[in-house]
């Protein structure tokens, strides 16, 4: 099944990193030497991760090299 809208969980295995990172970043906002996490859904009190929104996100912090 190809589901286009993750639960945190479900997006959080699909970028590989861990669900308290997202609701981290959810709950802070963005800070200064910290990455930002993706962009999310919010339905009452259900968040939700667009699969295209979190291959931007990947896309975004693709690096060429690992000294940059």
């Amino acid at each position: 099944m190809n589901k286009e809208i993750l639960t945190e969980k479900e997006a959080s295995e699909y970028i590989g990193m861990s669900r308290s990172f997202l609701r981290q970043d959810r709950m802070n906002g963005y800070r200064t030497n910290r990455t930002p996490g993706p962009t999310f859904i919010k339905i009452g009190r259900a968040i939700r991760y667009s699969k295209s929104d979190l291959e931007q996100w990947l896309n975004l912090h693709r690096k060429i090299r690992t000294n940059i």
